[in-house]
C-alpha cells in the first residue's frame, strides 16, 4: 500500500495495482533525462503543464524504478492505463504532487 508521507502513490497500470515513488535517485535520473540544473528547475519545469508525451513515459518508468520495479521507459511505453492518455496525465501529477507536496 502506497504511503502518501514517503511520496509514494499507488495506480493500475499495465493491468496491476503498482506503486510509484520518485526517490533520490528517481529524481537524479530525471534531472539528467530533462536537462534540469537542479530539483527546482524540474519543479518549474513539471508546474508548467506542457509534458510530451515522453515525458510522462519518463515520469511514470522512473516513480516505477524508485518503487524497485525493474522496468525501461519502452516497457512503460506499452502499458495501458484506464482512461489513456488523460490518465497517464493524471498518474504523473498524481506523482509529482506526492513528490513535492503539491495539489495535483
Amino acid at each position: 500500500m502506497a504511503n502518501l508521507h514517503r511520496g509514494e502513490i499507488e495506480a493500475e497500470i499495465g493491468g496491476a495495482k503498482r506503486t510509484l515513488v520518485l526517490t533520490l535517485g528517481a529524481l537524479a535520473e530525471l534531472e539528467a533525462a530533462f536537462g534540469a540544473g537542479d530539483l527546482v528547475a524540474l519543479a518549474e519545469r513539471f508546474g508548467t503543464g506542457r509534458l510530451k508525451a515522453n515525458d510522462l513515459v519518463r515520469i511514470i518508468a522512473a516513480g516505477l524504478r524508485g518503487a524497485g520495479e525493474t522496468v525501461t521507459d519502452d516497457e512503460v511505453a506499452r502499458m495501458a492505463v484506464a482512461g489513456g492518455a488523460a490518465g497517464y496525465v493524471r498518474i504523473a501529477a498524481a506523482l509529482v504532487a506526492a513528490t513535492f507536496g503539491t495539489d495535483p
